[in-house]
């Protein structure tokens, strides 16, 4: 009942409403999109297309667009390219003093920065198209009568027209949801990407178990998979809370450092880096197969062990090289994204100061050292649940499709995603029993 009458508040704020029914709508219009093969391509003779999509890391891309890359569509290229463009312009910002530079600039410097982003996605996406559209009857196998006006210059030229439009498009759904909906835009539609092929992964590992009569291993996996949501949602939401003391303004105007000032807290999460590790770590487990297979080592027997241990994402060798770079990547990004150098002056400007340690450099070697001690344990538990469904494949059998969602960058943007986006409803919820209490309390009602 408490749930239903949330939602009846959830409904009452104009604001709130409004905001939900446009995300709402350009999701709808997304996923449309995933649905509209490209022009030229006979949608029925995709299969070949759609079974070699269905696991490995190929799934997990598939996963991400929503469905859309195995079904040859408008979206294929997904969201991916932008998220690419973003982490490489992050990256570049560290070392290129101009990107630097416009980070200090406040909101006109991250006007500059968004440009640059979305020009480098259309760059990415220039590379990719062709790359994507040459692959569909190589590596997919899609038979020649399926493209009905051949594989020549005109299709090519407007696929990749239209895959580059479908990607700037679905940039363009996204930054609107985050300005005039609910939640951060590009997320959601990663997101709904994914809990789009959730059902028919659940399907597919479902009737096999019912064939072998296991009704209680599905069970079984569903409190598995309940478990480790739970864990993933700890390892989002975990900080840890520094004391942190603000000296109490005097009537002349100055600060003075004593035990009546205020006491906060500066929480540190515990991962800090969210899912990035494990993208860049992904991103280098296509490099060992790729030497392997190359020229030089194809016919020794180390280039086929490589070729055999880094192509199945099961695999213990795979899972156990993917792990270690996680914890490495964990500790390069945060070292990046969490300027304890910034915080540390951030709180001598404002009067503030941790209890038993010197402001300034002593304030951030100290946050520097917390922070180093939480990402270890941050790390290997993010390792841990990006390996796990190696793990429940070899101990359980589940299919690869399935197996994808029991941990993952797949679960962890669900759980991440999710949670951002109740804290945003929740917030208008606040201010609106904030406003209510204001209209009928006490103070409210002398003041009029």
């Amino acid at each position: 009942m408490k749930f239903i009458e949330t939602l009846k508040n959830v409904w009452k704020i104009e604001e709130l409403r409004n905001r939900i029914i446009v995300t709402l709508g350009l999701l709808l219009v997304y996923r449309f999109g995933a649905q509209v093969v490209l022009p030229g391509i006979d949608a029925s003779q995709l299969e070949n297309l759609q079974s070699n999509t269905e696991s490995g890391l190929l799934g997990l891309l598939n996963a991400f667009t929503g469905g859309a890359f195995a079904n040859a569509s408008v979206f294929a290229l997904g969201i991916m390219p932008y998220i690419s463009a973003s982490i490489v312009v992050q990256l570049m910002g560290i070392a290129i003093p101009y990107l630097q530079k416009l980070q200090k600039e406040g909101a006109s410097g991250q006007k500059k920065i968004t440009q640059i982003t979305r020009w480098l996605t259309i760059a990415i996406c220039l590379v990719q198209a062709p790359g994507y559209l040459a692959s569909l009857p190589t590596a997919f196998g899609i038979p020649q009568s399926a493209f009905l006006l051949g594989t020549g210059g005109l299709f090519y030229f407007s696929s990749i027209v239209i895959l580059v439009t479908g990607c700037i498009f679905a940039m363009w759904l996204g930054e609107k949801i985050t300005d005039k909906g609910i939640g951060n835009g590009i997320s959601l539609l990663i997101m709904v990407g994914i809990i789009a092929t959730l059902p028919k992964a659940f399907l597919q590992n479902a009737s096999s178990r019912l064939e072998g009569n296991n009704v209680m291993l599905i069970l079984f996996e569903l409190v598995i998979w309940l478990v480790i949501i739970l864990a993933s949602i700890m390892l989002v939401m975990a900080v840890r809370k520094i004391a942190v003391q603000y000296a109490r303004r005097t009537a002349s105007g100055g600060y003075e450092k004593n035990v009546m000032g205020s006491r906060q807290f500066l929480p540190l999460k515990l991962n800090a880096s969210g899912v990035m590790p494990i993208i860049f770590a992904q991103a280098i487990m296509f490099v060992p197969s790729l030497i392997g297979g190359s020229s030089f080592l194809k016919d020794t027997g180390a280039g086929q062990w490589m070729q055999t241990n880094f192509a199945d994402i099961f695999g213990f060798w795979y899972n156990f090289v993917f792990a270690l770079l996680i914890i490495v990547f964990t500790y390069f990004y945060t070292a990046i994204t969490v300027p304890t150098n910034k915080m540390a002056d951030d709180l001598k400007r404002s009067g503030g100061f941790i209890p038993g340690i010197r402001p300034g450099g002593e304030t951030s070697e100290y946050l520097d050292k917390i922070m180093s001690q939480i990402t270890l344990p941050g790390s290997i538990f993010l390792a841990l649940i990006a390996v796990f469904p190696a793990i429940i494949v070899k101990l359980m059998s589940v299919q690869s499709g399935w197996a994808l969602f029991f941990g993952g960058t797949s679960l962890l943007i669900m759980v991440g995603v999710a949670i951002d986006t109740m804290q945003q409803v929740n917030s208008y919820l606040l201010n609106r029993h904030y406003d209510g209490l204001m209209k009928t309390g006490k103070n409210r009602k002398a003041v009029a």
